[in-house]
Order: C-alpha cells, then structure tokens, then sequence
C-alpha cells in the first residue's frame, strides 16, 4: 500500500496518527475555500482547528505560494517534512512536525491566532461534512448509491 501513496501522502499520514495521540482527529485534502487545499486539518477536543501542510522537498516548500492563505482558516498552522528537509527555510513564525508515514513529532508549536465563533461554525461544519463524504464513499463507492439501480 504505502508504494502506492506519494511522499507528501506519507507524511500526511504520519501526522494524522500522531495528532491522533493528542486526541484530535484529523481528515485530509480538506477545501476551507475555492482555490485552497490543506493536506490535513485536525480538530482538537476543544474544538481547536490545527491546518498541517506537509511538504516532502524544497523543491516542493518552495513552489507553494499559497500557504498564507491557510492562516485564515486554523487556529495554528504547521509544516510537516522528513528528518532530511532543510527545516530553516520554514518561517519560525510557523509550526514545525518532523513525520515520516508512520508517526510524528511536534518540533515547534504554531503560534495560536483563535478563529472568529462564525469562521470556526463554517470550518466545524465543512470538516464534519468532509469526514463523513470520506466514510460514506468508503462503504458505498458507487456514486448515488441505491439511487442508480432500478
């Protein structure tokens, strides 16, 4: 399975078993807005939203111009990369996890900037939504379900 996963997705994993540990949960490639894509959101049991991006070489670092934009949806935003990943070109205004696809580890803690009661409603709902669109495909991955047959 993992031979079929790209780096980025393995650490995506990483960071989602570790979050896990500290009683969050997590769903991946969520949409908090049209032109943004986080590679994973954690939701703490506080409700606290956490925007992980995981970035699996510079090359790959340096060709996301959209990170910013995150900001605006999470409580604390962090950087996820290897052990290998020159981790000085990460702002240290930012988040920092070392991951690999089996665990993590919380280098640095993001800075925590609390979302607005209406923005965290929309982004509650959003990740509620998305994780159970995730589940439900998981059981029924034919389209429309029992709406097809017939």
């Amino acid at each position: 399975m993992d031979d079929l996963l790209q780096p980025g997705q393995l650490l995506a994993r990483g960071v989602c078993r570790h979050l896990r540990s500290h009683d969050f949960v997590t769903v991946e490639e969520l949409v908090p807005a049209t032109g943004l894509r986080v590679d994973v959101m954690a939701l703490g049991p506080r409700g606290e939203i956490w925007v992980v991006e995981c970035k699996s070489s510079r090359a790959d670092y340096m060709s996301d111009s959209k990170w910013q934009g995150y900001l605006d949806w999470c409580d604390r935003f962090f950087w996820a990369v290897d052990a290998d990943f020159p981790s000085e070109l990460l702002p240290m205004e930012t988040g920092l996890i070392i991951a690999d696809a089996y665990d993590a580890e919380i280098l640095r803690m993001g800075p925590e900037d609390k979302l607005p009661a209406a923005r965290r409603k929309v982004m509650t709902r959003k990740f509620a939504r998305h994780a159970a669109l995730r589940l439900q495909a998981l059981r029924d991955p034919e389209p429309g379900g029992l709406l097809r047959q017939g």
